[in-house]
């Protein structure tokens, strides 16, 4: 019975890690989102990936996208270059 303890000092130790960095509760946090979801999508997986850690990061992304196009409108602009175009 001896054998079984460094694996669950391991798994425990795992858990500890999970807990730490966030996984946990960004886990049930999704988990908890698909359990009240009132349409059931027919892939849970592919849910969980597309929820998994996007707490605002889309506007957080379009307002980058943004900054990014002004930076290069100006960056351009300072070369003495034509501003790029959307594409």
């Amino acid at each position: 019975m001896s054998s079984y303890k460094p694996i669950d000092s391991k798994r425990e130790e795992f858990r500890r890690y999970l807990e730490r960095a966030g996984v946990m509760d960004a886990l049930t946090k999704v988990l908890v989102s698909l359990y009240e979801e009132p349409d059931k999508p027919e892939d849970a997986l592919e849910y969980v990936r597309k929820h998994l850690g996007t707490d605002g990061g889309d506007d957080e992304l379009e307002v980058a996208r943004a900054r990014i196009a002004e930076l290069e409108a100006e960056n351009a602009l300072l070369k003495g270059e034509a501003a790029p175009t959307e594409g």
